[in-house]
């Protein structure tokens, strides 16, 4: 038993989700700064440790046996909550938090995230020790992701902070959610792309035969979503919300935008609102933070943060107000 609870390092953790992430020995080695053979030995006393083998000798790709696959699901677990562990007794040891890193989904107001930012900075800034100037204690960083990605970056603990999270995923345990609202998607066209002229409600029969444009999902580990899209149906993936506003106004395809981001254009007459059979969708979004045991868990700037959220003004002006693109 001892054997193997030195076998299970967080080295070894890592070790295990590089090779299996990179797909080969020798591409995890690089990325790990090893050689392959080291890493093949390192492999082979885990496999020793546990008395278990873990990836199948007989395929040219590193291919992950059943246990290998347990352990890799099993240790990026302990991973991510090694990561929050870490992050929490930070922050109760250290008062304001030295980085505050925060996800934000890509359906959500950049003009309202960056008024938020200036705000904060605002707010939470100190003189120098030798005056002159103000610093603020709390270094921000900020993610653009879609779908399950802004999701992912919170329970994998890459962020502390998740706005604009689905309701929908399955909570691995400590983290608290609250709404942000409800966003409505409507489906649109250009003008002079052909489902414009055609009859209302548009039938799944007529989309199929014309081009979807689609938001790539951000998220790495955890199972991509797809979300309205037809089977045998062209589709153009594109990195975030504001290409697929622009590739539909170009009439390069068709889709569901969210109604905010896509009035001004339609009261423009840059883009055309068609019903379909699935009529218009709405989905709810939320905010997430990984909740601490004890009141000193969360830090001044991620309790700035909460506070900001909890306004109704704040929550709606993130859903409706939007303007330049954040690229």
């Amino acid at each position: 038993m001892s054997d193997r609870l030195h076998a299970l390092t967080p080295d070894a953790l890592v070790m295990m989700d590089t090779i299996a992430r990179t797909g080969s020995f020798a591409a995890a080695a690089r990325e790990l700064g090893k050689v392959p053979s080291a890493l093949t030995y390192s492999v082979r006393q885990l496999e020793e440790a546990l008395d278990a083998l873990l990836f199948d000798r007989s395929s040219r790709q590193a291919q992950l046996t059943a246990a290998g696959q347990e352990l890799l699901s099993e240790g990026r677990r302990l991973l991510q909550e090694m990561n929050a562990i870490a992050n929490r007794v930070r922050r109760v040891a250290g008062g304001w938090e030295a980085t505050l890193a925060i996800s934000v989904d890509d359906v959500l107001s950049v003009p309202t995230v960056f008024e938020l930012v200036e705000a904060f900075y605002a707010a939470c800034t100190q003189p120098h020790a030798h005056g002159g100037g103000q610093a603020a204690p709390t270094r921000l960083r900020l993610r653009s992701e879609v779908l399950a990605g802004t999701w992912e970056a919170l329970v994998t603990g890459q962020v502390d902070l998740a706005i604009g999270v689905s309701g929908e995923h399955v909570n691995p345990g400590g983290i608290e959610l609250r709404p942000l609202g409800e966003i409505a998607f409507v489906f649109c066209v250009a003008p002079h792309h052909p489902l414009a002229a055609l009859p209302e409600p548009l039938a799944d029969e007529q989309l199929v035969a014309h081009r979807a444009v689609a938001v790539a999902d951000t998220a790495q580990r955890l199972a991509p979503l797809t979300v309205n899209l037809l089977p045998g149906q062209d589709v153009l993936t594109v990195a975030h919300m504001r290409a697929k506003l622009e590739a539909q106004l170009r009439g390069l395809g068709c889709g569901f935008l969210p109604e905010p981001m896509a009035r001004r254009h339609l009261e423009a007459g840059h883009l055309v609102r068609k019903e379909t059979v699935s009529s218009t969708l709405a989905a709810r979004v939320h905010y997430a933070w990984r909740a601490g045991r004890g009141p000193g868990a969360a830090g001044p700037a991620l309790r700035w943060w909460l506070a900001q959220l909890d306004s109704a003004i704040t929550r709606r002006a993130l859903i409706e107000r939007h303007g330049s693109a954040w690229l």
